[in-house]
């Protein structure tokens, strides 16, 4: 597993804690790094805060465009670890232009695969998929 794979992996256990706990995704990636260092494990790799940072601050518009293309599915009726792989993969998607599309949404199909219920991964592609194709007409800022 790359260390990009395995950094998309800790952010997820990230994103997916603050969701299931309320609790801002800083905070648990703080408490992560900590944790980690106080059991002399090597330090977070830096992707990891940097997916964690991203999807926090785009958020509220990922939620609304996760929402909006979802085809009746809302948030709140998707499972957490769903949530936390497509906010990952939007984020990816439309923000990272250094990470191909195929890429973001291969990475995020694997985890749902890896994760998730059986009907998971194939939401999760065809979403994410829909956002990419979508991409040069999505009014993203910065």
């Amino acid at each position: 597993m790359s260390a990009r794979s395995k950094a998309r992996k800790r952010a997820l256990d990230v994103l997916y804690e603050a969701d299931i706990r309320a609790l801002p995704a800083a905070d648990v990636l703080a408490a992560t790094a900590a944790r980690r260092a106080g059991e002399g494990q090597a330090a977070l790799n830096a992707y990891v805060a940097e997916l964690v940072d991203g999807v926090t601050a785009h958020q509220a518009h990922i939620d609304e465009l996760l929402g909006s293309y979802s085809m009746g599915w809302t948030l709140d009726r998707m499972p957490a670890v769903d949530r936390a792989i497509l906010r990952l993969g939007t984020f990816e998607v439309l923000w990272r232009d250094d990470i191909p599309d195929a890429v973001a949404i291969s990475e995020a199909v694997e985890l749902a695969q890896e994760l998730s219920t059986d009907e998971s991964a194939s939401f999760v592609n065809g979403l994410l998929g829909r956002l990419a194709e979508l991409k040069p007409r999505l009014s993203l800022g910065s």
